[in-house]
């Protein structure tokens, strides 16, 4: 089958970033002027150094009026839930790196409940499921009996865990799974075999193919995103992950698409990011891809601080993160190893609190599991059977 790797193969990497640099003023004005209906030409146009010197006030002004025209003053918010730090690749940038000395933990079903129970508690209905990377602990069986048990009780699961094959993917939507996020990190090829040394992570095409396989597998939402310091080209990363959502949204029509802007965090084992992506540099990048995809949702988790996130809400971000622990049982104040550490360190209610008072409504449902063409829960194989039964979340806490 033909994949994004094929039109990525096809374009080099050191024209675009020369392109990037060559923009000249006329280029960046047009982009504007035409709310960025240029396509890639304009999206080339909004990511260079002098989109970013002289034109991002303008830059700025059109995406907050673009977002408001598509998405309102409507914030959704989600909380990350972790089940595991087990994970088999090493990753130089990462908490969960198998090279890391840390205690490892994975969830079990009751522990599971009881994280459900208290986010269930603080008014959550979308939450992410995250995992390290490890068939062994947390493959196919383990997801999707967490998607099973927690199916009832929340009208949004999203997940970011380890690629999988198609067919997986169709079994886990079967049983209610809504989103995927999987971050490429960086397209700079070089750059990532450089900081994923081992595992099935420094398979750079398997994972690059893998929005492909989502797209075929029919998931409703799928995630975008490079890590912002792995390379020191950011705006040609950038570049590439627009490239790689606007040929899946050709191809897989159907699919809503996100984007996330994650910068290099402290973590345990940390490397020094390769370029300091600057928050002007941010400010950018979420401006450019709105103006380049009015459709699209833009996404800023709690890595950032609380100031800079609300200064960044007009500009067009739709969906946040709050009161986020990274790591698993962390809800439930457990002290395994955090993942990352976060930078906006208000609970819910006061992120809540402020997107109120700034006039944006709270959104904490923005699916139900009636609008499942799947039949959420039943059962796609003899292999694979949902639960029907609904605990008692009160029993687990």
């Amino acid at each position: 089958m033909t994949t994004y790797f094929d039109p990525f193969s096809s374009v080099n990497w050191d024209l675009i970033s020369n392109k990037i640099c060559s923009i000249s003023k006329s280029e960046v004005s047009l982009a504007i002027n035409r709310e960025g209906r240029g396509g890639i030409d304009d999206f080339l146009a909004l990511l260079s150094p002098v989109a970013s010197s002289e034109y991002l006030e303008q830059m700025a002004k059109l995406s907050n009026s673009l977002t408001q025209k598509r998405f309102g003053r409507a914030i959704r918010l989600f909380a990350p839930l972790y089940l595991s730090n087990e994970c088999n690749n090493v990753c130089d940038y990462c908490g969960f790196s198998l090279d890391n000395k840390i205690v490892r933990k994975t969830l079990n079903q009751g522990e599971l409940l009881r994280e459900a129970g208290i986010l269930k508690k603080m008014g959550f209905d979308h939450i992410l499921l995250v995992t390290g990377e490890s068939t062994t602990r947390v493959g196919l069986d383990y997801i999707n009996q967490s998607l099973s048990t927690l199916r009832p009780y929340f009208s949004n699961l999203s997940m970011e865990v380890q690629p999988l094959h198609q067919k997986d993917y169709e079994i886990l939507k079967a049983c209610g799974l809504h989103a995927v996020l999987v971050y490429q990190e960086t397209y700079h090829q070089k750059s990532y075999a450089r900081h994923h040394l081992k595992g099935k992570k420094s398979n750079f095409k398997w994972r690059l193919e893998t929005p492909d396989r989502l797209g075929k597998a029919g998931i409703h939402k799928i995630g975008l995103g490079c890590l912002f310091g792995l390379t020191d080209d950011w705006r040609t990363d950038a570049f590439f992950a627009g490239h790689h959502m606007d040929y899946l949204q050709r191809k897989y029509w159907r699919t809503q698409y996100s984007m996330s802007f994650p910068r290099l965090r402290p973590c345990a084992g940390e490397i020094p990011p390769e370029i300091s992506l600057e928050d002007r540099d941010l400010v950018q990048l979420i401006c450019a891809f709105r103006i380049f995809n009015h459709e699209l949702e833009i996404s800023l988790s709690t890595r950032e601080s609380s100031e800079l996130r609300e200064h960044l809400l007009p500009l067009g971000v739709t969906t946040m993160s709050a009161g986020s622990k990274t790591n698993p049982g962390g809800y439930s104040e457990d002290e395994s190893l955090e993942q990352f550490e976060i930078s906006d360190l208000r609970s819910v209610s006061e992120v809540s609190s402020c997107l109120k008072k700034s006039g944006y409504d709270v959104v904490w449902k923005d699916w139900d599991e009636s609008y499942d063409q799947s039949n959420a829960c039943r059962s796609l194989a003899d292999s694979f059977e949902c639960s029907a039964e609904k605990p008692d979340l009160r029993i687990a806490g």
